[in-house]
């Protein structure tokens, strides 16, 4: 049996980064979290093939997004776009003195792996700070899972996602890190 819900493939993932704040309404929201501190706002939403950031502090606002290339996003004020393979490290100091960090790989992996991983994050998103999981494409695989564990500091916030894509055996990992 089939269900309407399938993840893009992971041949088509981008990695997208703007200065700019980027239309939720662009993307299918599965969960959310909004994080408020004196210094900067944040919100985290679980999408189809990902997860967006918006981080907001003194009217400046830095966007990142998993998406897929195929999805029509805008190209104004994008200062990252980068296929998702392997494995890559990137930094940004921005306007207002705002750091922006982030680590981004998509691990390929052999069945018995895959699924080790996928029971221990299953395990974990009943203790994220957001995650979801969706419906299976069929009843001998597991559904995939996003889950975010996010570490909220008075002048930091630092960002862990977890994607799994149970079709490619794949799993996506960010690591994001926005300093002030």
């Amino acid at each position: 049996m089939n269900v309407d819900f399938a993840r893009p493939s992971v041949s088509d993932l981008v990695f997208q980064a703007y200065g700019r704040s980027v239309h939720p309404e662009l993307f299918q929201v599965y969960a959310d979290l909004q994080v408020w501190q004196e210094e900067y706002t944040a919100d985290i939403r679980i999408c189809d093939a990902g997860h967006t950031i918006d981080f907001h502090r003194n009217g400046q606002c830095v966007t990142e997004v998993t998406a897929t290339g195929k999805q029509p996003l805008p190209q104004r004020k994008r200062f990252l776009d980068r296929r998702l393979r392997g494995s890559r490290d990137e930094s940004f100091r921005l306007e207002g003195g705002l750091k922006y960090h982030v680590s981004y790989q998509l691990e390929q992996l052999d069945p018995e792996v895959y699924q080790e991983i996928h029971e221990e994050l299953l395990v974990d998103t009943k203790t994220a700070n957001v995650s979801h999981c969706f419906p299976a494409g069929n009843r001998l695989s597991p559904g995939p899972l996003s889950l975010i564990r996010v570490d909220v500091g008075a002048r930091s916030l630092l960002i862990h996602a977890f994607h799994t894509f149970p079709d490619a055996l794949a799993v996506v990992k960010t690591q994001s890190l926005f300093e002030l």
